[in-house]
């Protein structure tokens, strides 16, 4: 991958640096298979328990990188439909796909700017913990556009269809005060403390039950399109697998010995 995307892995956490700062972290065409790239060798990896998604600099980012997009302009309407349902169906779909799919979690850590695809990225986090200064729109309808990234199938799960259709039709800039309330942000913390708050959440996920989350993660995404029956069969199951492992052994033991449980992961 290039330098636009970076990924680093140390003490068991994995960063993805979105990593165009002077350009408020927009997504350009060349950003994309970087950022599809990092995604990619992110699922490959087994050395981390916990994936911390980021912008570089003062902002998250700022959606789609307009210049470059004015650059497709010269393109017959033909060409132009190809080319950008390419782009998204080889780079951007298959790096949403993968961050839903990892047994790790993965917080957004969110400050400055955050629009268009960079709240798609967002809202597929597991986590979103955001500085108080975050500001954020869909963007889309601003420049005539529908939607990519996961938009229209994480907003109305997350903050209803009536809801989802005003952030997405209006396409209106709200701060970090309404992205919590409206459940976007799971905390909002004063700028300055978004790193420690990051790190200390990432932390303590890190030193939890690593199976149970991944267990957790998958339950969730397919609550989504399970009756109750299904997805009660599916608890049963999951459930199973984790009284299996140590873990659960050593949390009831922990419990019971009222100590604080030290989980391996396993």
């Amino acid at each position: 991958m290039a330098d636009t995307v970076l990924l680093d892995v140390t003490d068991g956490i994995a960063t993805l640096t979105l990593n165009r700062p002077q350009a408020l972290n927009a997504l350009s065409i060349a950003m994309m298979p970087d950022l599809a790239a990092a995604a990619r060798a992110l699922a490959a990896r087994k050395d981390y328990g916990v994936v911390v998604v980021q912008g570089a600099g003062d902002h998250f980012m700022a959606g789609g990188d307009l210049k470059d997009f004015a650059g497709q302009l010269h393109l017959s309407r033909e060409a132009r439909l190809a080319e950008f349902k390419a782009l998204i169906v080889q780079h951007i779909n298959p790096t949403v796909e993968i961050l839903q799919n990892l047994p790790q979690p993965v917080i957004a850590k969110v400050r400055g700017a955050c629009a268009g695809f960079g709240l798609s990225l967002m809202l597929g986090c597991d986590l979103a913990v955001c500085a108080d200064n975050a500001k954020f729109t869909t963007a889309y309808a601003s420049i005539a556009l529908s939607g990519d990234g996961g938009a229209s199938y994480f907003l109305p799960r997350i903050v209803g269809r009536r809801k989802a259709a005003e952030l997405l039709l209006l396409a209106e800039r709200f701060d970090a005060a309404e992205a919590l309330r409206l459940g976007v942000a799971n905390r909002v913390v004063p700028a300055d403390r978004l790193d420690d708050e990051v790190s200390a959440l990432a932390r303590r996920l890190l030193s939890g039950p690593q199976h149970a989350y991944g267990e957790i993660k998958r339950l969730l995404t397919a609550s989504h399109d399970n009756q109750l029956e299904s997805q009660l069969q599916s608890e049963a199951e999951a459930f199973a697998r984790c009284a299996a492992t140590d873990d659960f052994a050593e949390g009831v033991t922990a419990f019971l010995a009222k100590r604080a449980p030290s989980f391996g992961g396993h």
